[in-house]
Protein backbone atom coordinates (compact mmCIF):
# COMPACT_ATOMS: atom_id res chain seq x y z
CA UNK A 1 0.00 0.00 0.00
CA UNK A 2 1.55 3.25 -1.15
CA UNK A 3 1.69 6.42 0.95
CA UNK A 4 1.84 8.61 -2.18
CA UNK A 5 -0.83 11.30 -2.53
CA UNK A 6 -3.92 10.25 -4.44
CA UNK A 7 -4.17 11.98 -7.87
CA UNK A 8 -6.82 14.74 -7.94
CA UNK A 9 -8.95 12.98 -10.57
CA UNK A 10 -8.94 9.70 -8.66
CA UNK A 11 -9.73 11.52 -5.40
CA UNK A 12 -12.69 13.24 -7.08
CA UNK A 13 -13.96 9.83 -8.16
CA UNK A 14 -13.51 8.49 -4.61
CA UNK A 15 -15.45 11.48 -3.27
CA UNK A 16 -18.39 10.84 -5.60
CA UNK A 17 -18.47 7.15 -4.70
CA UNK A 18 -18.50 8.21 -1.03
CA UNK A 19 -21.38 10.60 -1.70
CA UNK A 20 -23.45 7.90 -3.42
CA UNK A 21 -22.78 5.49 -0.55
CA UNK A 22 -23.63 8.12 2.08
CA UNK A 23 -26.86 9.04 0.30
CA UNK A 24 -28.05 5.45 -0.05
CA UNK A 25 -27.33 4.42 3.53
CA UNK A 26 -27.22 7.77 5.37
CA UNK A 27 -29.41 10.22 3.45
CA UNK A 28 -26.54 12.72 3.17
CA UNK A 29 -24.56 14.28 0.31
CA UNK A 30 -21.24 16.07 0.85
CA UNK A 31 -21.82 15.59 4.56
CA UNK A 32 -25.12 17.52 4.57
CA UNK A 33 -28.48 15.89 5.32
CA UNK A 34 -30.63 15.55 2.19
CA UNK A 35 -33.30 13.17 3.50
CA UNK A 36 -34.40 12.61 7.12
CA UNK A 37 -34.24 8.85 6.55
CA UNK A 38 -31.78 6.97 4.32
CA UNK A 39 -33.49 5.60 1.17
CA UNK A 40 -32.44 1.99 1.75
CA UNK A 41 -33.67 2.08 5.35
CA UNK A 42 -37.08 3.28 4.14
CA UNK A 43 -37.33 0.56 1.49
CA UNK A 44 -36.07 -2.29 3.70
CA UNK A 45 -38.21 -1.44 6.71
CA UNK A 46 -41.18 -0.61 4.48
CA UNK A 47 -41.19 -3.96 2.68
CA UNK A 48 -40.37 -5.76 5.95
CA UNK A 49 -43.31 -4.11 7.74
CA UNK A 50 -45.66 -4.93 4.84
CA UNK A 51 -44.72 -8.61 4.89
CA UNK A 52 -44.76 -8.82 8.71
CA UNK A 53 -48.31 -7.39 8.83
CA UNK A 54 -49.45 -9.57 5.92
CA UNK A 55 -48.06 -12.63 7.74
CA UNK A 56 -49.96 -11.52 10.86
CA UNK A 57 -46.70 -11.56 12.85
CA UNK A 58 -46.09 -15.21 11.90
CA UNK A 59 -42.26 -14.91 12.30
CA UNK A 60 -42.62 -13.89 15.95
CA UNK A 61 -45.43 -16.31 16.79
CA UNK A 62 -43.71 -19.26 15.07
CA UNK A 63 -40.20 -18.69 16.39
CA UNK A 64 -40.49 -21.49 18.96
CA UNK A 65 -41.72 -23.88 16.26
CA UNK A 66 -38.75 -22.85 14.10
CA UNK A 67 -36.25 -23.81 16.82
CA UNK A 68 -38.14 -27.07 17.46
CA UNK A 69 -37.69 -27.84 13.74
CA UNK A 70 -33.95 -28.15 14.29
CA UNK A 71 -34.61 -31.53 15.91
CA UNK A 72 -37.02 -32.88 13.28
CA UNK A 73 -36.00 -34.67 10.09
CA UNK A 74 -37.60 -34.04 6.72
CA UNK A 75 -37.89 -37.60 5.43
CA UNK A 76 -39.14 -36.88 1.90
CA UNK A 77 -37.23 -33.75 0.99
CA UNK A 78 -35.17 -33.37 -2.15
CA UNK A 79 -32.12 -31.15 -2.39
CA UNK A 80 -28.37 -31.01 -1.98
CA UNK A 81 -27.78 -30.55 1.77
CA UNK A 82 -29.83 -30.94 4.95
CA UNK A 83 -32.05 -28.03 6.10
CA UNK A 84 -29.73 -27.58 9.08
CA UNK A 85 -26.67 -27.46 6.81
CA UNK A 86 -28.48 -24.88 4.66
CA UNK A 87 -29.18 -22.79 7.78
CA UNK A 88 -25.54 -23.15 8.86
CA UNK A 89 -24.35 -22.12 5.39
CA UNK A 90 -26.61 -19.06 5.41
CA UNK A 91 -25.48 -18.20 8.95
CA UNK A 92 -21.83 -18.53 7.94
CA UNK A 93 -22.45 -15.71 5.46
CA UNK A 94 -24.45 -13.65 7.97
CA UNK A 95 -22.20 -14.04 11.01
CA UNK A 96 -19.00 -12.13 10.34
CA UNK A 97 -17.39 -8.76 10.85
CA UNK A 98 -20.83 -7.16 11.28
CA UNK A 99 -21.35 -9.07 14.54
CA UNK A 100 -18.06 -7.88 16.04
CA UNK A 101 -17.10 -4.63 14.31
CA UNK A 102 -20.54 -3.61 12.96
CA UNK A 103 -22.15 -3.47 16.40
CA UNK A 104 -19.29 -1.31 17.65
CA UNK A 105 -19.75 1.07 14.70
CA UNK A 106 -23.50 1.34 15.35
CA UNK A 107 -22.94 2.26 19.02
CA UNK A 108 -20.16 4.71 18.11
CA UNK A 109 -22.46 6.55 15.71
CA UNK A 110 -25.81 6.25 17.46
CA UNK A 111 -25.02 5.59 21.11
CA UNK A 112 -26.46 2.75 23.24
CA UNK A 113 -29.93 3.29 21.72
CA UNK A 114 -28.66 1.97 18.38
CA UNK A 115 -28.80 -1.53 19.87
CA UNK A 116 -32.55 -1.16 20.50
CA UNK A 117 -33.10 -0.17 16.86
CA UNK A 118 -31.03 -3.16 15.76
CA UNK A 119 -33.56 -5.32 17.63
CA UNK A 120 -36.48 -3.59 15.89
CA UNK A 121 -34.78 -4.10 12.55
CA UNK A 122 -34.23 -7.79 13.26
CA UNK A 123 -37.95 -8.33 13.90
CA UNK A 124 -38.86 -6.89 10.48
CA UNK A 125 -35.85 -8.70 9.03
CA UNK A 126 -37.30 -12.01 10.21
CA UNK A 127 -40.34 -11.38 7.98
CA UNK A 128 -38.08 -10.66 5.00
CA UNK A 129 -36.01 -13.76 5.75
CA UNK A 130 -39.12 -15.97 5.94
CA UNK A 131 -40.25 -14.63 2.57
CA UNK A 132 -36.83 -15.28 1.01
CA UNK A 133 -36.43 -18.79 2.43
CA UNK A 134 -39.94 -19.96 1.51
CA UNK A 135 -39.81 -18.51 -2.02
CA UNK A 136 -36.35 -20.04 -2.53
CA UNK A 137 -37.84 -23.55 -2.05
CA UNK A 138 -41.08 -22.87 -3.90
CA UNK A 139 -39.40 -21.60 -7.09
CA UNK A 140 -36.01 -23.32 -7.11
CA UNK A 141 -34.46 -24.87 -10.24
CA UNK A 142 -33.28 -28.38 -11.02
CA UNK A 143 -30.28 -28.44 -13.35
CA UNK A 144 -29.67 -30.87 -16.23
CA UNK A 145 -27.47 -32.91 -13.88
CA UNK A 146 -30.27 -33.16 -11.29
CA UNK A 147 -28.74 -30.68 -8.83
CA UNK A 148 -30.92 -28.13 -7.06
CA UNK A 149 -30.22 -24.40 -6.98
CA UNK A 150 -32.18 -21.22 -6.55
CA UNK A 151 -32.44 -17.79 -5.00
CA UNK A 152 -33.88 -14.42 -6.04
CA UNK A 153 -32.86 -14.92 -9.67
CA UNK A 154 -35.01 -18.07 -9.73
CA UNK A 155 -38.07 -16.78 -7.87
CA UNK A 156 -38.02 -13.61 -9.99
CA UNK A 157 -37.96 -15.60 -13.23
CA UNK A 158 -40.32 -18.40 -12.22
CA UNK A 159 -42.56 -16.48 -9.85
CA UNK A 160 -42.97 -13.23 -11.79
CA UNK A 161 -42.45 -14.39 -15.37
CA UNK A 162 -40.18 -13.71 -18.36
CA UNK A 163 -41.05 -10.01 -18.53
CA UNK A 164 -39.26 -9.58 -15.18
CA UNK A 165 -36.00 -11.20 -16.37
CA UNK A 166 -34.32 -7.78 -16.38
CA UNK A 167 -34.82 -7.65 -12.61
CA UNK A 168 -33.08 -11.00 -12.19
CA UNK A 169 -30.15 -9.74 -14.29
CA UNK A 170 -29.86 -6.59 -12.16
CA UNK A 171 -29.86 -8.72 -9.03
CA UNK A 172 -27.09 -10.97 -10.39
CA UNK A 173 -24.93 -8.00 -11.38
CA UNK A 174 -25.37 -6.51 -7.89
CA UNK A 175 -24.50 -9.89 -6.38
CA UNK A 176 -21.28 -10.20 -8.38
CA UNK A 177 -20.11 -6.75 -7.28
CA UNK A 178 -21.18 -7.34 -3.70
CA UNK A 179 -19.49 -10.74 -3.59
CA UNK A 180 -16.14 -9.38 -4.80
CA UNK A 181 -16.23 -6.25 -2.61
CA UNK A 182 -17.86 -7.14 0.71
CA UNK A 183 -17.94 -10.93 0.47
CA UNK A 184 -14.31 -11.29 -0.58
CA UNK A 185 -11.86 -8.37 -0.41
CA UNK A 186 -13.12 -6.77 2.82
CA UNK A 187 -13.29 -10.17 4.53
CA UNK A 188 -9.86 -11.15 3.22
CA UNK A 189 -8.34 -7.92 4.50
CA UNK A 190 -9.96 -8.40 7.91
CA UNK A 191 -8.86 -12.01 8.35
CA UNK A 192 -5.31 -11.22 7.18
CA UNK A 193 -5.04 -8.42 9.77
CA UNK A 194 -6.24 -10.78 12.51
CA UNK A 195 -3.77 -13.51 11.55
CA UNK A 196 -0.88 -11.03 11.38
CA UNK A 197 -1.78 -9.73 14.86
CA UNK A 198 -1.56 -13.26 16.30
CA UNK A 199 1.36 -14.63 14.27
CA UNK A 200 3.60 -11.92 12.77
CA UNK A 201 3.97 -12.43 9.02
CA UNK A 202 3.41 -10.37 5.87
CA UNK A 203 -0.23 -9.68 5.01
CA UNK A 204 0.26 -11.34 1.64
CA UNK A 205 1.49 -14.47 3.45
CA UNK A 206 -1.65 -14.59 5.56
CA UNK A 207 -3.71 -14.02 2.41
CA UNK A 208 -1.99 -16.95 0.70
CA UNK A 209 -2.77 -19.26 3.64
CA UNK A 210 -6.45 -18.22 3.71
CA UNK A 211 -6.78 -18.50 -0.07
CA UNK A 212 -5.40 -22.04 0.03
CA UNK A 213 -7.72 -23.10 2.86
CA UNK A 214 -10.77 -21.62 1.11
CA UNK A 215 -9.84 -23.30 -2.18
CA UNK A 216 -9.70 -26.74 -0.54
CA UNK A 217 -13.33 -26.31 0.59
CA UNK A 218 -15.03 -24.47 -2.29
CA UNK A 219 -13.61 -26.65 -5.06
CA UNK A 220 -16.10 -29.28 -3.88
CA UNK A 221 -19.09 -26.95 -4.41
CA UNK A 222 -22.10 -26.35 -2.16
CA UNK A 223 -22.05 -29.84 -0.60
CA UNK A 224 -18.49 -29.29 0.61
CA UNK A 225 -19.29 -25.77 1.84
CA UNK A 226 -22.41 -27.00 3.64
CA UNK A 227 -20.50 -29.86 5.25
CA UNK A 228 -17.88 -27.50 6.68
CA UNK A 229 -20.44 -24.86 7.69
CA UNK A 230 -22.65 -27.23 9.69
CA UNK A 231 -19.61 -28.36 11.69
CA UNK A 232 -17.84 -25.02 12.21
CA UNK A 233 -20.67 -22.48 12.55
CA UNK A 234 -22.47 -24.00 15.58
CA UNK A 235 -19.18 -24.54 17.44
CA UNK A 236 -17.83 -21.05 16.79
CA UNK A 237 -21.15 -19.36 17.60
CA UNK A 238 -21.61 -21.29 20.86
CA UNK A 239 -17.97 -20.68 21.91
CA UNK A 240 -18.33 -16.95 21.28
CA UNK A 241 -21.65 -16.77 23.15
CA UNK A 242 -20.15 -18.60 26.15
CA UNK A 243 -17.31 -16.06 26.24
CA UNK A 244 -19.80 -13.17 26.06
CA UNK A 245 -22.01 -14.74 28.74
CA UNK A 246 -19.03 -15.14 31.08
CA UNK A 247 -18.11 -11.50 30.53
CA UNK A 248 -21.65 -10.41 31.42
CA UNK A 249 -21.80 -12.67 34.49
CA UNK A 250 -18.59 -11.07 35.76
CA UNK A 251 -20.23 -7.66 35.30
CA UNK A 252 -23.76 -8.74 36.24
CA UNK A 253 -24.35 -5.89 38.71
CA UNK A 254 -24.03 -3.32 35.90
CA UNK A 255 -26.51 -4.97 33.49
CA UNK A 256 -29.62 -3.11 34.77
CA UNK A 257 -27.89 0.21 34.10
CA UNK A 258 -26.93 -1.00 30.63
CA UNK A 259 -30.51 -1.82 29.69
CA UNK A 260 -31.57 1.53 31.13
CA UNK A 261 -29.10 3.26 28.78
CA UNK A 262 -30.27 1.24 25.78
CA UNK A 263 -33.97 2.02 26.20
CA UNK A 264 -33.36 5.57 27.40
CA UNK A 265 -31.14 6.65 24.50
CA UNK A 266 -33.36 4.88 21.96
CA UNK A 267 -35.90 7.69 22.45
CA UNK A 268 -33.75 10.51 23.89
CA UNK A 269 -30.52 12.12 22.60
CA UNK A 270 -27.29 10.63 23.97
CA UNK A 271 -24.96 13.15 25.61
CA UNK A 272 -21.31 13.40 24.57
CA UNK A 273 -18.96 11.63 26.99
CA UNK A 274 -15.25 10.87 26.63
CA UNK A 275 -14.51 9.94 23.03
CA UNK A 276 -18.24 9.56 22.19
CA UNK A 277 -19.48 12.64 20.34
CA UNK A 278 -23.13 12.26 21.36
CA UNK A 279 -26.04 11.29 19.12
CA UNK A 280 -29.57 12.44 18.35
CA UNK A 281 -32.42 9.92 18.36
CA UNK A 282 -32.50 9.98 14.55
CA UNK A 283 -28.83 8.99 14.44
CA UNK A 284 -29.51 6.09 16.82
CA UNK A 285 -32.25 4.89 14.46
CA UNK A 286 -30.10 5.29 11.36
CA UNK A 287 -27.08 3.56 12.86
CA UNK A 288 -29.08 0.71 14.40
CA UNK A 289 -31.12 0.01 11.29
CA UNK A 290 -28.22 0.27 8.83
CA UNK A 291 -25.81 -1.87 10.87
CA UNK A 292 -28.55 -4.37 11.77
CA UNK A 293 -29.43 -4.91 8.14
CA UNK A 294 -25.74 -5.14 7.18
CA UNK A 295 -25.21 -7.83 9.81
CA UNK A 296 -28.16 -10.15 9.16
CA UNK A 297 -28.48 -9.60 5.37
CA UNK A 298 -32.29 -9.86 5.60
CA UNK A 299 -33.77 -8.60 2.33
CA UNK A 300 -30.40 -8.50 0.56
CA UNK A 301 -31.13 -11.72 -1.32
CA UNK A 302 -28.00 -13.64 -0.33
CA UNK A 303 -29.29 -16.22 2.16
CA UNK A 304 -32.09 -17.64 -0.07
CA UNK A 305 -29.37 -18.99 -2.38
CA UNK A 306 -28.21 -21.21 0.50
CA UNK A 307 -31.72 -22.17 1.64
CA UNK A 308 -32.76 -23.10 -1.93
CA UNK A 309 -30.58 -26.24 -1.86
CA UNK A 310 -32.04 -27.61 1.38
CA UNK A 311 -33.42 -31.17 1.32
CA UNK A 312 -37.05 -30.25 1.90
CA UNK A 313 -40.26 -29.87 -0.09
CA UNK A 314 -41.90 -27.62 2.52
CA UNK A 315 -41.34 -23.92 1.68
CA UNK A 316 -42.74 -22.68 5.00
CA UNK A 317 -40.43 -24.93 7.01
CA UNK A 318 -37.32 -23.62 5.29
CA UNK A 319 -38.72 -20.09 5.61
CA UNK A 320 -38.81 -20.64 9.38
CA UNK A 321 -35.17 -21.79 9.28
CA UNK A 322 -34.28 -18.63 7.34
CA UNK A 323 -35.99 -16.30 9.82
CA UNK A 324 -34.28 -18.18 12.67
CA UNK A 325 -30.93 -17.28 11.10
CA UNK A 326 -31.80 -13.58 11.30
CA UNK A 327 -32.87 -13.99 14.93
CA UNK A 328 -29.64 -15.80 15.88
CA UNK A 329 -27.44 -13.32 14.05
CA UNK A 330 -28.88 -10.09 15.43
CA UNK A 331 -31.04 -10.82 18.48
CA UNK A 332 -28.50 -13.22 19.98
CA UNK A 333 -24.92 -12.68 18.71
CA UNK A 334 -25.08 -8.92 18.01
CA UNK A 335 -26.94 -8.37 21.28
CA UNK A 336 -24.28 -10.18 23.30
CA UNK A 337 -21.53 -8.16 21.60
CA UNK A 338 -23.37 -4.91 22.30
CA UNK A 339 -24.07 -5.74 25.93
CA UNK A 340 -20.40 -6.59 26.55
CA UNK A 341 -19.25 -3.27 25.07
CA UNK A 342 -21.81 -1.27 27.06
CA UNK A 343 -21.37 -3.11 30.37
CA UNK A 344 -17.71 -4.09 30.84
CA UNK A 345 -15.63 -1.71 32.94
CA UNK A 346 -11.95 -1.01 32.44
CA UNK A 347 -9.54 1.75 31.54
CA UNK A 348 -9.90 2.83 27.91
CA UNK A 349 -8.24 5.77 26.08
CA UNK A 350 -10.28 8.97 25.59
CA UNK A 351 -8.38 12.09 24.59
CA UNK A 352 -5.65 12.80 27.13
CA UNK A 353 -7.30 10.60 29.77
CA UNK A 354 -9.27 7.41 30.15
CA UNK A 355 -12.91 6.30 30.54
CA UNK A 356 -14.34 3.23 32.22
CA UNK A 357 -16.52 2.00 29.33
CA UNK A 358 -15.15 1.19 25.89
CA UNK A 359 -18.18 2.54 23.96
CA UNK A 360 -17.35 6.15 24.90
CA UNK A 361 -13.61 5.78 24.33
CA UNK A 362 -11.50 6.79 21.32
CA UNK A 363 -11.44 3.21 20.03
CA UNK A 364 -13.46 2.29 16.95
CA UNK A 365 -14.75 -0.82 15.19
CA UNK A 366 -13.26 -4.20 16.05
CA UNK A 367 -10.73 -2.47 18.34
CA UNK A 368 -13.64 -1.67 20.67
CA UNK A 369 -14.76 -5.28 20.82
CA UNK A 370 -11.21 -6.52 21.32
CA UNK A 371 -10.55 -4.02 24.13
CA UNK A 372 -13.77 -4.91 25.98
CA UNK A 373 -13.00 -8.64 26.07
CA UNK A 374 -9.35 -7.99 26.91
CA UNK A 375 -10.49 -5.96 29.93
CA UNK A 376 -12.64 -8.85 31.21
CA UNK A 377 -10.11 -11.61 30.59
CA UNK A 378 -6.73 -9.87 31.06
CA UNK A 379 -4.60 -12.93 31.79
CA UNK A 380 -1.51 -12.74 29.61
CA UNK A 381 -0.79 -15.66 27.32
CA UNK A 382 2.14 -14.44 25.25
CA UNK A 383 3.42 -11.06 24.14
CA UNK A 384 0.66 -8.44 24.31
CA UNK A 385 -2.22 -10.87 23.70
CA UNK A 386 -4.75 -11.46 26.48
CA UNK A 387 -7.02 -14.47 26.85
CA UNK A 388 -10.06 -12.40 25.82
CA UNK A 389 -8.19 -10.85 22.91
CA UNK A 390 -7.02 -14.25 21.68
CA UNK A 391 -10.49 -15.83 21.77
CA UNK A 392 -12.17 -12.87 20.05
CA UNK A 393 -9.45 -12.73 17.37
CA UNK A 394 -9.85 -16.46 16.69
CA UNK A 395 -13.64 -15.99 16.59
CA UNK A 396 -13.24 -13.24 13.99
CA UNK A 397 -10.94 -15.46 11.90
CA UNK A 398 -13.47 -18.31 11.93
CA UNK A 399 -16.44 -16.00 11.31
CA UNK A 400 -14.71 -14.42 8.31
CA UNK A 401 -13.36 -17.71 6.95
CA UNK A 402 -16.84 -19.22 6.75
CA UNK A 403 -18.17 -15.97 5.25
CA UNK A 404 -15.59 -16.33 2.45
CA UNK A 405 -16.83 -19.86 1.78
CA UNK A 406 -20.49 -18.94 1.57
CA UNK A 407 -20.10 -15.77 -0.47
CA UNK A 408 -18.06 -17.69 -3.03
CA UNK A 409 -21.20 -19.74 -3.66
CA UNK A 410 -23.44 -16.66 -3.82
CA UNK A 411 -21.17 -15.13 -6.45
CA UNK A 412 -21.03 -18.41 -8.33
CA UNK A 413 -24.82 -18.59 -8.46
CA UNK A 414 -25.00 -15.12 -9.97
CA UNK A 415 -22.21 -15.88 -12.47
CA UNK A 416 -23.71 -19.18 -13.63
CA UNK A 417 -27.17 -17.61 -13.99
CA UNK A 418 -25.73 -14.95 -16.28
CA UNK A 419 -23.12 -16.95 -18.20
CA UNK A 420 -23.93 -20.65 -17.77
CA UNK A 421 -22.67 -23.49 -15.60
CA UNK A 422 -19.33 -23.58 -17.42
CA UNK A 423 -18.04 -20.56 -15.47
CA UNK A 424 -18.36 -22.29 -12.07
CA UNK A 425 -14.77 -23.59 -11.84
CA UNK A 426 -13.17 -20.41 -13.30
CA UNK A 427 -15.17 -18.39 -10.74
CA UNK A 428 -13.85 -20.49 -7.85
CA UNK A 429 -10.29 -19.98 -9.08
CA UNK A 430 -10.86 -16.23 -9.46
CA UNK A 431 -12.32 -16.17 -5.95
CA UNK A 432 -9.17 -17.50 -4.28
CA UNK A 433 -6.99 -15.13 -6.32
CA UNK A 434 -9.10 -12.17 -5.13
CA UNK A 435 -8.70 -13.33 -1.51
CA UNK A 436 -4.93 -13.11 -1.92
CA UNK A 437 -5.15 -9.67 -3.59
CA UNK A 438 -7.63 -8.31 -1.05
CA UNK A 439 -5.53 -9.35 1.93
CA UNK A 440 -3.03 -6.49 1.45
CA UNK A 441 -5.17 -3.76 -0.18
CA UNK A 442 -6.30 -0.38 1.15
CA UNK A 443 -9.88 -1.30 1.93
CA UNK A 444 -11.84 1.91 2.69
CA UNK A 445 -12.73 2.53 -0.97
CA UNK A 446 -13.79 -1.12 -1.37
CA UNK A 447 -16.12 -0.68 1.64
CA UNK A 448 -17.81 2.24 -0.13
CA UNK A 449 -18.19 0.26 -3.34
CA UNK A 450 -19.53 -2.62 -1.27
CA UNK A 451 -22.22 -0.41 0.28
CA UNK A 452 -23.37 0.62 -3.20
CA UNK A 453 -23.29 -2.94 -4.55
CA UNK A 454 -25.23 -4.22 -1.52
CA UNK A 455 -27.99 -1.76 -2.35
CA UNK A 456 -27.86 -2.77 -6.03
CA UNK A 457 -28.33 -6.36 -4.86
CA UNK A 458 -31.07 -5.65 -2.30
CA UNK A 459 -33.34 -3.38 -4.35
CA UNK A 460 -34.26 -5.92 -7.09
CA UNK A 461 -34.81 -8.57 -4.40
CA UNK A 462 -37.07 -6.30 -2.33
CA UNK A 463 -39.13 -5.42 -5.41
CA UNK A 464 -39.59 -9.16 -6.05
CA UNK A 465 -40.52 -9.84 -2.40
CA UNK A 466 -43.16 -7.10 -2.50
CA UNK A 467 -44.55 -8.38 -5.83
CA UNK A 468 -44.65 -11.99 -4.54
CA UNK A 469 -45.91 -11.13 -1.06
CA UNK A 470 -49.30 -12.75 -1.76
CA UNK A 471 -47.51 -16.01 -2.54
CA UNK A 472 -45.51 -15.68 0.70
CA UNK A 473 -48.70 -15.28 2.73
CA UNK A 474 -50.20 -18.39 1.12
CA UNK A 475 -47.02 -20.42 1.73
CA UNK A 476 -47.17 -19.45 5.42
CA UNK A 477 -50.73 -20.83 5.54
CA UNK A 478 -49.45 -24.21 4.36
CA UNK A 479 -50.13 -24.04 0.59
CA UNK A 480 -46.89 -25.59 -0.70
CA UNK A 481 -47.67 -24.86 -4.37
CA UNK A 482 -48.94 -21.30 -3.98
CA UNK A 483 -48.35 -18.99 -6.92
CA UNK A 484 -48.07 -19.63 -10.64
CA UNK A 485 -44.88 -21.18 -11.97
CA UNK A 486 -43.98 -19.20 -15.15
CA UNK A 487 -40.98 -21.33 -16.14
Amino acid sequence: MSDAATPAGVQAFYDQVTNVSDFIWGGTWNGAEVLPFPPMVIVLLGVGAWIMIGLRFYPILKLGEAFAGLFKKDSAGKGEISPFAALSTALSGQVGTGNLAGVATAITLGGPGALFWMWVTALFGMALAFAEGSLAIRFRDVGPDGTYRGGPMSYIRKGLGKKWSWLAILFCLGTLFSAVATGNMIQANSIADSIVALAPMPEWGAGLIVAGAVFVVIIGGIKSIGSVAEKVVPVMAIAYLILALLALILNFQDLPATFGMIFGSAFQPSAATGGFAGAAVMMAIRAGVARGLFSNEAGQGSTPMAHAVAQTDDPARQGRFAMMGTFIDTMVICTMTGLVMLTVQGSFPAGAGTVEHVWNSDLRGFEMTLAAYSAVFPQMLFGQTTLGGLVVSVALILFVFTTLLTWSYYGERAATHLFGQGVAIPWRLLWVVMIFVGSFQHIEFVWRMGDISNAAMALPNLIALAALSGVVFALARGDKTAGKDHD
